[in-house]
């Protein structure tokens, strides 16, 4: 069994015949997903060694020591954490073999098709349709609040192949080439100014059947995996103390005395230990991650991280007083990922609206907390059994 020593040695053998200083970055990146230290836990030859999952920190740190680069996680998160453990729990040995290695290296971005204009916190009444033509199946549809997709080479798209079935039944999963003729993506500017996300237009783009991932009609279970790692990925990423927005307004709490008051003081201390527990919580799941999959818990540490970034991000404002109504830059950008901390406070407070509701919205995690991990009775149901093309819409 690979153990700490090993993987050491391992590390060091990878630097010696690939000096970062003189490697080419995505050369020494390619060399250390070969090398089986990308992710430890992952099978061998898929960037990983079987290894325990807790020991990843071990190659980590001894790269970060070297000057190794990273693969930039947060401008790839989306294919890291959510389009990764979906391939590797459900692709066949070809499709893990191609989409492995470019999306860890960062050749190839991706992004995740499943939110529709009607079909938002209702994911599984998605209408966007996919129509098998021989070994090929035809989509149309549009898909909203894609992050990513201007930059993106790939997508994980949800579609729906039997419209005579209940709505979570139905649904095939598939991973569709961004590039290909009928796929339109359009920016969407938010209150921000900036239009990271997009929506998608999907019209006769052919997808083939080799790119289904999982079988027909099971794109909802596969989905779950999806969406239980994306909710994981958002509020259990790891992070110091007084890391992310608390650290932000903390410090302006020790360098500007003149803006305390004591209500103000108050709140900052509430928020603070809100954030640690938030913090101490998010190491406890990440080592359930260590011995199994991610469950029904990372909702609640999503629910945990869009409350506190509101909060915080409302008591950074009042804080600053009239600097806080100012707003730096409301220039159209399309960015490739979101910098809460590198901006000014007005961005962090229109930002953070949206946590609660992108990666689900708050109002729907929390059913999933309370019937999945509390136990309670479920809310009344009456589409469950209803075929999706006799919905009401």
């Amino acid at each position: 069994m690979t153990d700490a020593t090993e993987l050491r040695r391992r590390t060091e053998e990878l630097l010696a015949a690939h000096p970062p200083a003189s490697t080419d970055r995505t050369a020494f990146l390619e060399a250390r997903f070969d090398a089986g230290l990308a992710w430890v836990h992952y099978p061998a030859g898929l960037g990983g060694l079987d290894a325990p999952r807790s020991l990843q920190a071990v190659v980590d740190a001894e790269l970060a020591a070297a000057g190794a680069p990273d693969n930039d996680p947060r401008r790839i998160g989306i294919g890291l954490g959510m389009a990764a453990p979906t391939i590797l729990a459900y692709g066949t040995e070809e499709q893990k073999r191609r989409f492995l290695r470019p999306l860890w290296v960062g050749q190839e971005v991706w992004c995740q098709l499943f939110s529709e204009p009607g079909a938002g916190s209702d994911l599984a009444a998605l209408g966007t349709r996919a129509v098998r033509d021989g070994d090929t199946w035809v989509v149309n549809g549009q898909k909203v609040w894609t992050s990513s997709a201007h930059v993106a080479r790939w997508a994980i798209l949800i579609a729906r192949t039997d419209p005579d079935v209940p709505k979570h039944r139905g649904i095939t999963y598939f991973l569709c080439d961004m590039t290909d003729p009928g796929v339109e993506v359009r920016p969407l500017r938010q209150i921000t100014g900036e239009a990271e996300f997009n929506e998608v237009f999907l019209t006769d783009v052919r997808i083939p059947d080799a790119h289904r991932l999982g079988g027909v009609g099971d794109g909802w279970k596969v989905a779950q995996t999806t969406l239980n790692n994306e909710r994981v990925a958002i509020g259990g990423a790891r992070i110091p103390r007084e890391g992310g927005m608390i650290g932000t307004v903390s410090r302006t709490w020790r360098e500007r005395p003149e803006l305390r008051t004591h209500d103000l003081h108050q709140r900052l201390l509430d928020l603070w230990v809100d954030a640690e527990v938030a913090r101490m919580t998010g190491e406890r799941l990440r080592q359930q991650l260590v011995v199994g999959q991610p469950g029904p818990e990372g909702s609640g540490m999503k629910l945990a991280f869009a409350r506190l970034n509101q909060e915080i991000s409302g008591l950074e404002v009042e804080l600053l007083g009239e600097e806080g109504l100012l707003y730096g830059d409301w220039t159209m950008r399309r960015p490739e990922l979101v910098d809460f901390t590198g901006r000014d406070a007005g961005y962090r407070y229109l930002r953070s609206k949206g946590n609660s509701i992108e990666g689900g919205t708050s109002e729907v995690l929390l059913n999933i907390v309370a019937e999945r991990v509390l136990g309670l009775p479920p809310e009344p149901r009456n589409d469950k059994d209803v075929a999706w093309k006799d919905l009401a819409r």
